[in-house]
């Protein structure tokens, strides 16, 4: 087990810092949804380095995925909600590596060059973040600069703007992208595309019918765990096969040109 004195707590800039709660504990729903996060990672493992940072860690769950399957040498975690950031601490000296595990508290722009300065990372992950973001392109140009060379990007976020209902408005998100204006966002930041594609086809019907049609505001643990366990695994093997044409979200790697 790692000694909790080499995990230590990044201490970004205090006169730049942002830092804010999510109106509702709706986000963390998403913690019961281990076969849809494993799905990700399925995807973005093959291309993953030695040096990772995830921003939007939240309380850990997808940062304890990537150390169970890819054990690297450092992981970063960032994360700007106040509580959020205290329970992602606890949750990060719990766990059981040998990775070298730091935390910091704020944005990632703000965050950027002190994780650069102590090792500049080979792969920045972002899963359901980048949506948050009111300037996606400033972000986008602050991950191309602090990685390495020919370092990767990962992007998991929600698609398709008909879909943006009650939910999406709730926990803050901005925008739902296509396929298509993603990858114009990252070949303009500078990136390669390496993978992108739409994700999730089923979860079309029902998000629209829940968020969209019927207005609900929430995410129940219940509904996610019951999707997670009997629709993500057979979505998963058909989509491995066949890419779908249309999809409830968006994922993409993208390598710095």
């Amino acid at each position: 087990m790692t000694d909790p004195d080499s995990r230590p707590q990044g201490l970004c800039d205090e006169t730049k810092i942002e830092r804010f709660d999510y109106p509702g504990r709706e986000l963390e729903a998403m913690d019961n949804a281990a076969n849809y996060h494993r799905w990700i990672l399925e995807i973005f493992a093959p291309f993953l380095g030695d040096h990772l940072v995830e921003v939007g860690a939240g309380l850990g769950s997808f940062s304890q995925l990537i150390l169970e399957r890819h054990p690297c040498q450092t992981l970063s975690l960032v994360e700007p909600s106040n509580r959020m950031y205290e329970d992602l601490v606890a949750n990060a000296q719990r766990l059981s590596t040998a990775t070298r595990i730091y935390t910091y508290h704020g944005t990632f722009p703000q965050c950027a060059p002190l994780i650069k300065s102590n090792q500049a990372p080979d792969s920045i992950i972002y899963v359901n973040v980048l949506e948050h973001i009111t300037d996606d392109k400033l972000e986008l140009e602050a991950i191309r600069e602090t990685l390495s060379a020919s370092g990767h990007v990962f992007l998991f976020v929600p698609a398709l703007a008909w879909l943006f209902g009650a939910f999406d408005e709730r926990v803050g998100h901005l925008r739902r992208y296509t396929k298509s204006a993603m990858e114009a966002k990252l070949k303009a930041a500078g990136f390669k595309i390496i993978l992108s594609k739409y994700f999730d086809f089923p979860g079309i019907g029902p998000w629209w019918v829940k968020y969209c049609l019927l207005r609900s505001a929430t995410m129940e643990p219940a509904g996610v765990r019951l999707y997670d366990r009997f629709v993500v695994p057979a979505a998963r093997r058909i989509e491995s096969i066949i890419s779908p044409p249309l999809g409830k979200n968006v994922i993409a790697i993208a390598q710095k040109g």
